[in-house]
């Protein structure tokens, strides 16, 4: 007899190929209902994340992004600014902008600057429809964000084309987004029903940090006290943010605070920022204009002496790799005349500083890419 009689006929393969075709269809189908969902959920995500970003998307102040513009090896400026309306007991609709940060980007030293300006520092509103001497902060009410860029701008002689306006109240979702913060505070006071002890670390949700950044008055350094302090909430904000992976959920960063910022970046010009310049959190710069108590017209003004305005925008011209220049402006000229007349920067003393016209003879702000 033959043994081989009882042998199949035809391979294990041959004999259960159906089935081995069948089961590679099932794996296969089940891969592309997968990749289909996640196709669909990544669509779904970037679209609701747009149409919300897009209703932060102010037009009016439109500037167009050149290609790898954002690519995370170029330099770039951004006008941060703040409005302290309808948030916590603030019930304004329209305020004066009280935090204005110039921050750099800078990825070659993978280090942001956060420079803070006064908001009481003297300013031209540059695009007024006449002559105009207003403290800073009054520029985004008067003229919107193209006057407060501009003015900046012209005062440190630093092209900015690009600017976010932050409601407190989005700095607030925002804290709690992370799971608040812990900072340890400048200095030992009280506020807002909240109590804040020097040196200690304390954890702030998003009312304790808005408190904690609002107080001005009781701070023996003022304003200055709250730059430092709104500076600190900030990149602790940052590297909190950054160490959460947070940039991998941008879609609910951005739509739990869309309702409380403007920009002129638009969505895809964010979405770059996040993902490309991550390593540029890695270090923080804080500096400020350190101005003089002065009274112009019956009110207090901080007016910036021209070597002072010569240094910050020797270091963010550097920080941008933008070579440096004389800086010419009205600032100035109103300072060589206010000297000419006995005001005198070198006495801590508020004097009385006073506005002359126009100066025709100042440099115009240089245009292009930064």
């Amino acid at each position: 007899m033959d043994h081989n009689d009882n042998h199949p006929t035809k391979s294990r393969i041959e004999l259960y190929e159906k089935d081995y075709k069948k089961r590679r269809h099932i794996v296969e189908w089940l891969i592309g209902i997968v990749l289909t969902a996640a196709v669909c959920y990544s669509s779904y995500v970037y679209f609701r994340t747009k149409n919300a970003v897009d209703n932060t998307y102010d037009s009016n102040t439109h500037v167009q992004i050149e290609k790898g513009e954002f690519d995370g090896k170029k330099k770039f400026a951004v006008l941060l600014m703040g409005t302290d309306t309808g948030a916590l007991d603030r019930k304004e609709k329209i305020g004066n902008t009280d935090t204005i940060i110039v921050a750099v980007v800078n990825p070659a030293k993978k280090r942001y600057t956060l420079m803070s300006v006064p908001r009481d520092t003297m300013a031209e509103m540059v695009g007024a429809d006449q002559f105009q001497i207003k403290k800073i902060n009054a520029a985004y009410p008067i003229g919107g964000a193209q006057m407060a860029m501009d003015s900046v701008s012209t005062l440190i002689n630093v092209p900015i084309k690009y600017y976010a306006l932050v409601n407190m109240k989005g700095i607030m979702r925002l804290i709690r987004y992370v799971g608040g913060i812990n900072v340890k505070p400048t200095l030992s006071f009280e506020y807002g029903g909240y109590i804040f002890k020097k040196d200690q670390l304390t954890h702030m949700g998003g009312g304790g940090a808005l408190a904690y950044s609002r107080m001005r008055y009781d701070d023996p350094e003022g304003d200055y006290g709250r730059q430092k302090r709104q500076r600190q909430v900030i990149t602790t904000l940052i590297k909190k943010a950054v160490s959460l992976n947070t940039l991998t959920q941008l879609d609910s960063v951005l739509t739990s605070i869309s309702g409380n910022v403007k920009t002129n970046l638009p969505f895809d010009a964010l979405r770059q920022i996040a993902f490309n310049y991550r390593d540029s959190t890695k270090n923080v710069k804080n500096d400020y204009l350190h101005g003089h108590n002065a009274t112009i017209d019956g009110e207090s003004y901080q007016v910036q002496s021209t070597k002072e305005l010569q240094r910050i925008s020797d270091y963010l011209r550097s920080e941008l790799g933008l070579k440096l220049k004389p800086i010419s402006n009205n600032e100035t000229y109103q300072n060589r005349r206010n000297e000419h007349n006995g005001f005198d920067f070198a006495n801590p003393e508020n004097q009385v500083y006073n506005i002359y016209e126009n100066n025709q003879d100042g440099n115009e702000q240089e245009e292009g890419d930064n």
